[in-house]
């Protein structure tokens, strides 16, 4: 597989997003890592554009990097020629958000984007717009890379994989829990590897290695010590108990809470109001903020909106994968094929694992047997990702029925007709068979 050596053209599909700015800042800080030419930004919202795109040129040019941007509502003419497509789009946009994030407590179900119900919702809006994006991909150009970070990842990229795209997916959890280590133990965060395992969303730290050289092969397993000085610190971050997370000496992901603690979440969310809200409150400050031209740098404001560390994570695999910098070959937590690597999964179920990326691809690392505890889970979502990805191709009433009725948190049969008919009629013009 060849590498590219000259400048780049990337293309950000959903490059009107407010994150935007976040993965700018990252491509003009690690210049030596990733030769950026030319950045198109595509988006269907041409006023987001004109604001999104005119800051990323001035983050630019105050750090002094040659690169061009262009903004277009034109997938194909974004696309074309471009050496790796990101996708990081919502279909829907925040409105859909908060309707994922509401119906399902009508339910006395968790309403989250990615997990549940409406993690199910979000699949099925989500994934016929991918892949259309991804064929058009492929006939601009066959030899591109595909970087999805639009959730739900694992389903999304399972999508992708299953339709022969060259697709890599990717989440911020890993990347956020190794500069949350690092911090902890006062060490660069290229001295902390992680012994990560699970799905998208739904993972967990079975180990921390503090590596003896940034980067290294050599280290030695720092996980107990760590939770022993700065158990209360991690848990608190998970909204978990730290007896839970001291017993079981393994670090869950976030979103473990919503099965972990699913009847308290569902109270808390029902008090609390919708994510998406106070994301879309967020949002209009920021395009406010954008729209000063005298701004030339990503605003402190932005790492409320989340997706931190994102911008760290998107250039080290796209490096990788377009041969690159210094990046090429290392270990990077991603969504792959699972090919054996868990072998209570399918092969072409989609596993978040470490793997080593190159210009071949991502290649999952062998994986010590997963327990029980945690197998058992994975397997049932995966389980329940392999109909949702049925219903998000297929449609059919069935078929989301038959998904949620597979969901570990729904499960029960009226409870999945409730949900069922909510879905639909939330999202009846998202659904072309509804």
């Amino acid at each position: 597989m060849s590498t590219s050596t000259g400048p780049l053209k990337l293309a950000v599909v959903g490059g009107g997003s407010t994150y935007t700015p976040e993965l700018v800042d990252g491509f003009a800080r690690l210049r030596d890592t990733l030769p950026l030419g030319e950045l198109v930004l595509a988006d269907p919202a041409a006023d987001r554009l004109d604001l999104v795109g005119g800051l990323a040129r001035r983050i630019l040019a105050r750090q002094g990097h040659p690169a061009t941007v262009t903004t277009t509502t034109d997938i194909d003419a974004a696309v074309d020629g471009a050496d790796a497509v990101l996708l990081q789009l919502r279909v829907g946009g925040q409105a859909a958000r908060d309707r994922d994030e509401t119906w399902p407590l009508e339910c006395g179900c968790v309403g989250q984007e990615t997990t549940g119900a409406g993690g199910l919702a979000k699949a099925l809006r989500t994934v016929p717009v991918v892949l259309d994006i991804a064929e058009r991909v492929r006939r601009a150009n066959p030899d591109a890379w595909i970087v999805d970070f639009t959730n739900p990842v694992g389903i999304v990229t399972r999508a992708l994989q299953t339709a022969g795209h060259r697709a890599v997916g990717l989440c911020n959890v890993a990347i956020g829990f190794q500069r949350k280590f690092a911090g902890l133990l006062g060490v660069a965060p290229e001295r902390i590897r992680l012994d990560h395992v699970g799905l998208n969303h739904l993972t967990w730290e079975r180990g921390v290695t503090l590596l003896d050289t940034p980067g290294g092969e050599t280290g030695r397993e720092v996980l107990p010590e760590l939770l022993a000085a700065h158990g209360q610190a991690v848990a608190d971050d998970l909204e978990l108990p730290l007896a839970l997370v001291r017993r079981l000496c393994v670090v869950p992901s976030y979103y473990l809470r919503y099965f972990y603690g699913h009847d308290t979440v569902v109270e808390e969310l029902r008090v609390k109001g919708s994510r998406a809200a106070e994301v879309a409150a967020i949002e209009r400050q920021l395009l406010e903020m954008y729209a000063d031209p005298a701004l030339d740098e990503k605003p402190a404001l932005l790492a409320k909106r989340g997706g931190a560390y994102y911008s760290e994570a998107a250039v080290a695999l796209v490096a990788s994968l377009l041969g690159t910098g210094s990046a090429a070959g290392s270990v990077q937590v991603v969504n792959v094929r699972n090919g054996g690597i868990l072998p209570f999964l399918p092969d072409d179920a989609v596993v978040e694992v470490p793997a080593v990326v190159d210009a071949g691809g991502a290649r999952p690392l062998p994986q010590r047997p997963v327990e029980p505890l945690y197998a058992g889970l994975i397997a049932h979502v995966t389980a329940y990702e392999q109909l949702a990805l049925e219903a998000a191709l297929l449609g059919g009433r069935d078929r989301v029925y038959d998904a949620l009725l597979a969901h570990p948190l729904v499960g029960q049969l009226d409870l999945a007709e409730q949900l069922t008919d909510r879905l639909i009629a939330h999202n009846r013009a998202h659904l072309a068979w509804a």
